[in-house]
């Protein structure tokens, strides 16, 4: 939430009260994949005796021999570490829709063969093969999948949940679900989206191109309205160029918010400055960097796979010395006393500690 690192008593004290609220299952995740990060999450969540669901982001390609960094290897020895930290369900956060049907199917066997607990698939439609890796998954053994009503599906959503009961009717997977009964509520859910079109993305169809730009389902969405607002409306494809060579830059990272949006912000901040990988180290040594890229090479972000490019590094810096520890060790903890006090005083009622809460997590709205 919020799209900062936050002191670990707000954590504690938000996962305590959505507990209590009626939260049942925790989805939690480190864009980096980076376990140390996740560490005080899950410990709060297993000590008010709920669900953890702790979730892998995938990136990369284990098909492709030649992409070695997220290997098969990668990704088993992660769910195993994950499975040994106490987790209930392993998630595998597709957010980028790069899972392809052949590779779902490789992932979810391999993983089914080595950890105990669940899989929860959780992919998007944006290369229009959702529905594909949705059912090669179901194949190979995953336990949970995430899709919505046909009318809601496909591009940046989820893969169709109607298509996906109907192709594994009357087979080993059947899901027993009430075709007629989901349709109904595709069909009231077809009405209502029109209501919403002013929000839906300019995305007309699946794209394969997403195998090469690695842009987020969510990500998508927004870039192009993003890139308008700065006056690049008409090199939105340069920015989409230029944020797989952002990615390169970086040493291939995963991408998912945060991260995602770093990319992004860098992307753009590249193509409006006309900067490339080539000449970035030398043009932008006097140049003032987005606040989320200065926080991601500080390591506010966490600590990415294989570490960060050091010259770059450097000149994102300009000589701040980068935290190597987790960012929630170094904020001092909230007042939750003060923050109480405040908002009665200037909002005339006595805040509960959801009011105060939601305060440390949101103080401007």
């Amino acid at each position: 939430v919020g799209y900062k690192n936050y002191p670990d008593n707000v954590i504690r004290e938000f996962i305590k009260e959505s507990a209590e609220n009626g939260i049942d299952v925790f989805r939690i995740f480190d864009s980096l994949n980076w376990l140390k990060g996740i560490e005080v999450s899950l410990d709060e969540v297993l000590k008010c005796n709920k669900v953890a669901e702790v979730a892998l982001c995938y990136t990369g390609d284990i098909l492709d021999e030649t992409r070695d960094k997220y290997s098969l290897k990668y990704y088993v020895d992660k769910a195993k570490e994950i499975e040994k930290m106490g987790a209930h369900i392993l998630a595998i956060k597709d957010m980028s829709a790069l899972l392809k049907p052949y590779a779902a199917k490789k992932l979810i066997t391999a993983l089914k063969d080595e950890i105990s607990i669940p899989i929860h698939l959780h992919t998007h439609d944006t290369t229009g093969n959702g529905v594909a890796t949705v059912l090669m998954a179901a194949d190979a053994g995953v336990d949970i999948v995430d899709t919505t009503f046909n009318s809601m599906s496909g591009l940046t959503s989820q893969p169709a949940l109607n298509s996906i009961v109907a192709a594994l009717g009357n087979t080993d997977r059947d899901t027993g679900i009430d075709l007629s009964g989901i349709q109904k509520l595709s069909d009231y859910w077809d009405t209502v989206r029109p209501v919403y079109s002013q929000f839906e993305s300019d995305l007309k169809s699946g794209s394969a191109e997403i195998y090469k730009f690695e842009i987020p389902g969510g990500q998508y969405s927004n870039l192009k309205p993003q890139v308008e607002s700065f006056g690049l409306g008409h090199r939105f494809n340069d920015v989409k160029h230029m944020y797989k060579k952002v990615n390169d830059m970086l040493g291939d990272i995963i991408k998912v918010t945060p991260s995602s949006k770093m990319v992004g912000d860098m992307a753009i901040f590249m193509v409006k400055n006309d900067l490339t990988p080539e000449n970035i180290l030398e043009k932008a040594k006097n140049m003032a960097f987005p606040d989320s890229i200065v926080s991601y090479f500080k390591g506010m972000m966490g600590q990415p796979e294989g570490g960060f490019p050091k010259e770059l590094q450097a000149l994102v810096l300009k000589g701040e010395e980068p935290i190597t520890v987790r960012p929630g060790e170094l904020l001092p903890s909230e007042d939750f006393d003060k923050i109480g006090t405040y908002l009665k005083d200037k909002y005339k009622f006595t805040p509960c500690m959801k009011d105060i809460i939601s305060y440390a997590l949101y103080p401007d709205v």
